[in-house]
């Protein structure tokens, strides 16, 4: 398509108004005629009248109207400033997961060489976060997924970060690293009760991977409290426990992790002023 830079994003905008608003209709327009044209998106701010082509804009917003997100049509999203692949093998990062790793960095500030586990680390963002920004830490990720690891280790061998990567279950007690010890333990399980699909927005159930996002009805904490468990046993003394949780369930898991014995358990709200991160400490007496 060759246009203008205004003319392309009210092209783009117009073909997904059925599933966005307007101000996330032209994000997502800059975001992907910046992605595919090689350009800054500030150019599409201020040199709008400039006419630009890019070819394969068509198909690429054929996918948008689908639905599919826009993350994955660009393949990749921006996460801590670091630049994630991904694609419909792991979820897209959000904002609020950003929270909780500056919430882990705060707690590793303390530790003079930490040793940190992210669990179910999908992309590797979290991980990869963390190894970018927390000196002298060692970084260990896992996952059940045989496809999130293929793109996690693609994305530390791109960034030049160094994370070990570990093909393990969060529900069977984390057998291949259950002879480790860490400082820190991470993670952003699947929260979801199944039941809240049919409420989500097309572009999350159609295109994120299930495995990554829900948990059945009747057992909604069950990675949290599978986790919280096998943590006691890798846990260094006065280690720390940190997860992304869901809104609904925050008290809920508050008062199963003292229930599990842990202490001085904290509940932080996110960027958008709900309840999304907790943090507890495992003191042995």
């Amino acid at each position: 398509m060759r246009a203008t830079r205004a003319e392309i994003l009210r092209f783009i905008s117009q073909q997904i108004e059925h599933l966005y608003d307007q101000r996330e209709r032209m994000n997502i327009a800059r975001m992907v005629a910046a992605a595919l044209s090689g350009e800054n998106e500030l150019k599409y701010l201020i040199e709008g009248a400039e006419v630009v082509e890019i070819p394969q804009l068509e198909s690429k917003v054929k996918e948008l109207a689908q639905g599919r997100p826009v993350q994955y049509v660009i393949g990749h999203s921006e996460f801590c400033g670091l630049d994630i692949e991904v694609r419909e093998g792991v979820l897209i990062p959000r904002p609020e997961t950003e929270e909780l790793v500056a919430w882990v960095i705060e707690k590793a500030a303390d530790i003079e060489r930490p040793r940190i586990l992210d669990v179910c680390t999908g992309s590797g963002c979290i991980a990869l976060a963390l190894a970018a920004r927390v000196g002298k830490a060692s970084v260990v990720a896992v996952d059940i997924s045989d496809e999130a690891l293929t793109i996690a280790r693609c994305n530390a061998k791109r960034l030049q970060l160094g994370v070990e990567f570990i093909k393990d279950d969060a529900l069977a007690h984390l057998p291949n690293i259950a002879d480790r010890k860490f400082d820190i333990v991470v993670s952003n399980p699947p929260y979801i009760p199944i039941s809240e699909r049919e409420s989500m927005h097309v572009n999350v159930v159609n295109f994120e991977p299930d495995i990554a996002l829900f948990v059945a009805d009747d057992d909604p904490l069950i990675f949290y409290r599978e986790i919280a468990v096998t943590a006691k046993h890798i846990l260094a003394d006065n280690g720390y426990l940190l997860f992304e949780i869901h809104q609904p369930l925050a008290q809920q898991t508050v008062d199963m992790l003292r229930e599990l014995g842990y202490d001085a358990v904290e509940l932080r709200n996110d960027c958008f002023d709900k309840p999304r991160m907790i943090c507890s400490q495992l003191s042995r007496k």
